[in-house]
């Protein structure tokens, strides 16, 4: 049977192609879960003209790979498995395999006497590490005359261990967010609630990516926020078939217990679990037998249950990946369901943590209050349209109209300028906030010039100055750019050099007209008194960088 293919489907197909006559021979295709990965590539298999191997991790997604495949191929060709004792026969046109069965000896017999000229990852961001580095070498995909395409799907490209995919794979041809797809009408909408817990994470480590699994453990895996997980998801998921990820297995159990306690059918599954009991859980969650799970470790990849409307994250993490993985669970489209539940168990912690607002680019400290994500994420960029200048990074609890409330009454006049600066510098610097300083002066009477001294971020001379919007120099540090104007404005004699000075009367008089206006269009509207005041509101707004920057395959 043939799938219709959605449009971005068809685009990722064609992308695929087209890197391939350009020569790319390893390439991702990154999407987020539920967006049919393995309909991608169970066509792409279906127009191979050679063998096909297909690599997966776990025995429920090397199933579900078979299934859709002989699907897509129909009669075209059989669809085998080759893991433990199954062996896929010498007339399999796609063979899936378990990429840790593949022992040396085992792959070799699998290629023998087969013509393999594309190889399908799924779940790649496991690629990089050593064994599974070791297939791909041992398939010829890092030699130069190989003649086939190694092809990596993922719903994430960052790993938990700092390895990056590019020592494996050339080039991410195809990608697209997951509130893209949401917007597109193409997975479930996620709303979100922050839930303050009391659990103390200061004291963990803060070396690696992400917690040490056991330090997180202890300090989460204790009786009050076990209640304070189980009483949320009856109070705020009621109705909905809930996942909750939890850090250990004895954490996993303990939490199902509570849970239990208070009424809350709930089953538990882990990597431990024989996959018979593992499978009857599923079945019996599936059923309606159970109204949530928690678990650790298993369902965050291959598990396909379209009606979970609820994820908990009871396991706090600061890997964006991890964290899309686990939403990930709740986003695929099922008739009746309107939307996904996600629930963000925020502790005390000093390091940045993922959260539901994060993952749309928002802070992560935001309250949704139960807000539609994707909608609060338009609402939240037309904030930094509407409000330029203002630094929206101290949002902890708060929801999207306080952060309004706050920077519509914000004072930029209030902000200090750095104590180093002000021991160095006798002129009159403003603070532009962590964009950098301003320093006006009147190069001759009636006209006022600028110099910004603005941090662009990076490494070497990443302090830009400009005057009045040209860039006249680079320097490593804020304090060289401070002392080189300060310098400059001496050499151009003494009435100008006293005109950059706190003191200098011009700064003392009524704003002109034209500044005014200015600063009644600005949204919301400023007011300034005096023409010191005006000029530095103005440079505040037009020089603040707002939002957070995000990384981009």
């Amino acid at each position: 049977m043939r799938f219709t293919l959605r449009p971005y489907q068809q685009e990722a197909i064609a992308a695929v192609v087209e890197a391939r006559r350009r020569g790319v021979r390893r390439m991702v295709v990154c999407l987020p879960t539920g967006t049919g990965k393995t309909v991608i590539f169970a066509e792409l298999a279906r127009r191979a003209r050679h063998q096909v191997l297909v690599l997966a991790h776990r025995a429920e997604l090397l199933e579900q790979a078979r299934a859709k495949l002989q699907s897509a191929l129909g009669d075209g060709g059989l669809v085998a498995i080759e893991q433990g004792g199954r062996r896929a026969p010498p007339e399999a046109r796609v063979i899936v395999c378990s990429i840790r069965s593949l022992h040396e000896g085992r792959l070799g017999r699998v290629m023998s006497g087969r013509d393999v000229r594309l190889v399908i990852y799924d779940e790649c961001h496991h690629a990089a590490a050593e064994d599974n580095t070791r297939v791909l070498r041992q398939l010829g995909a890092f030699e130069e005359d190989w003649p086939g395409t190694l092809l990596g799907f993922t719903a994430t490209t960052s790993r938990g261990d700092g390895k990056g995919l590019d020592g494996v794979f050339e080039e991410i041809v195809y990608s697209r967010g997951l509130p893209e797809m949401i917007r597109d009408g193409f997975l479930s909408p996620l709303r979100g609630y922050r839930i303050n817990s009391s659990a103390d994470l200061r004291d963990l480590s803060g070396g690696g990516l992400d917690f040490d699994r056991q330090e997180l453990a202890e300090a989460v895996d204790i009786e009050t926020r076990n209640g304070l997980v189980a009483r949320s998801v009856l109070e705020l998921a009621r109705d909905r078939r809930s996942i909750v990820f939890c850090v250990t297995v004895n954490h996993a159990r303990n939490l199902a217990k509570t849970m239990n306690h208070i009424g809350l059918r709930t089953g538990l599954v882990h990597g431990e679990l024989h996959p018979a009991d593992r499978a009857r859980v599923l079945a019996d969650f599936r059923a309606g037998r159970y109204q949530a799970l928690t678990n650790v470790g298993v369902l965050t990849e291959g598990f396909d249950d379209p009606e979970v409307s609820c994820v908990a994250i009871a396991r706090p993490t600061r890997s964006e990946g991890l964290y899309a993985q686990m939403v990930g669970r709740g986003t695929r489209l099922f008739p009746g369901k309107e939307d996904c539940l996600i629930l963000d168990f925020v502790d005390l912690c000093n390091l940045s943590l993922v959260t539901l607002p994060s993952l749309f680019g928002m802070p992560r400290e935001l309250d949704l209050e139960g807000r539609d994500a994707a909608e609060a994420q338009e609402d939240w960029r037309q904030l930094l349209i509407d409000l330029p200048g203002f630094d929206f990074e101290e949002a902890e609890g708060l929801t999207l109209s306080e952060l309004r409330e706050r920077a519509e009454v914000f004072d930029p006049l209030t902000l200090d300028v750095d104590p180093e600066v002000v021991a160095i510098s006798e002129n009159a610097w403003v603070s532009l906030g962590k964009p950098g300083l301003a320093l006006h002066f009147q190069p001759r009477r009636g006209r006022i010039s600028e110099f910004l001294v603005l941090d662009r971020g990076g490494r070497g001379r990443r302090i830009q100055v400009l005057l009045d919007g040209r860039e006249v120099a680079r320097f490593s540090r804020v304090m060289d750019a401070v002392e080189a104007v300060d310098f400059e404005l001496s050499r151009r004699g003494l009435r100008v050099a006293e005109s950059a000075k706190d003191y200098a009367g011009w700064r003392f008089e009524d704003a002109p007209p034209e500044l005014v206006s200015r600063l009644a269009a600005l949204r919301p509207p400023r007011r300034a008194q005096t023409h010191g005041e005006a000029l530095r509101v103005l440079a505040w707004a037009a020089h603040a960088r707002v939002g957070p920057r995000r990384w981009r395959a």
